[in-house]
């Protein structure tokens, strides 16, 4: 491992320690600029990390699925049918 290679890692554990310390804080991160083409696997992963850390330090409540009963479905089938027949009308004219 080359100096270089070092001095790299070292600079994304900083940038990683900086965006915890931020999320902490209650801080938003200062945005980081995208840059064209494929982003490197390291930049991938700290962004991984940091919205598992994210998810993980606020648990958010789910809202329930809504389910649509077979009425209902057969309800908003018809004033579709209908707005389209009203369409082709106006269209007709």
């Amino acid at each position: 491992m080359g100096v270089s290679e070092i001095l790299a890692t070292i600079d994304n554990e900083i940038a990683k320690l900086q965006q915890a310390r931020a999320l902490l804080s209650g801080l938003a991160a200062p945005a980081a600029k995208k840059k064209a083409g494929r982003p490197k696997k390291v930049a991938a992963a700290s962004k991984k990390a940091a919205a598992v850390a994210h998810v993980s330090a606020k648990p958010t409540k789910r809202k329930k699925k809504r389910h649509l009963s077979p009425e209902g479905r057969k309800r908003i089938a018809e004033a579709v049918k209908k707005r389209w027949a009203a369409q082709k009308a106006a269209a007709g004219k």
